[in-house]
């Protein structure tokens, strides 16, 4: 009885990631994921009481997989970014390619939707910044005495960027993630050694 309780959760999940990323937010309702699941909307309200439990937990699964996403780059024994640029690139790069492989992440990530959501993006932030800021102070790429603000500061930057680009183009508009590329350069580089 258990199994199949966590197999429905799984399905009602799973179904309304693929709507969020075949159709979009404002499709993917309750109903709607339930008739995609092929569970009763009954069944649904047994499992999350509204949508944006569903919502959280879409996204809890994609900050798991970016957090490994990160794990890859910060722990990494390809070549060492040189400079600031190769590191913001080595870090870039896996990113946007988790938003491109999965549109149901930019639609809860960029949106604000729910305190939630919110909670788990800043979160996810500023564990990252922390790990990010290290990452740079390490490899002399950031000065030891950058107040850690810089890296939070530098993440919600990539954020608003990553927003623009995915709305403006829904894999990601290349023209302002290069944008995103040289701001966030610029910026870390004026807390260069």
């Amino acid at each position: 009885m258990q199994r199949r309780g966590v197999e429905r959760r799984r399905a009602i999940v799973d179904a309304a990631e693929a709507l969020l990323g075949e159709r979009g937010y404002e499709a993917a309702t309750l109903k709607a994921i339930g008739e995609r699941a092929g569970i009763p909307i009954a069944s649904v309200y047994h499992y999350f009481s509204d949508r944006h439990e569903v919502d959280a937990e879409i996204l809890r699964r994609h900050v798991d997989g970016l957090g490994k996403v990160f794990a890859a780059v910060l722990q990494s024994s390809a070549p060492e970014p040189r400079t600031l640029r190769e590191a913001v690139d080595a870090i870039v790069d896996p990113v946007l390619a988790h938003f491109r492989r999965h549109p149901s992440c930019t639609e809860l990530w960029f949106a604000g939707r729910h305190d939630l959501l919110v909670e788990q993006v800043r979160a996810f932030d500023e564990e990252q910044a922390g790990k990010t800021w290290q990452y740079l102070v390490e490899r002399n790429l950031l000065a030891a005495d950058t107040p850690r603000l810089v890296l939070l500061l530098a993440f919600e930057v990539a954020n608003r960027f990553l927003d623009v680009a995915f709305r403006r183009d829904p894999a990601g508009d290349d023209a302002v993630i290069d944008e995103a590329r040289t701001c966030l350069t610029a910026y870390l580089g004026t807390y260069g050694p």
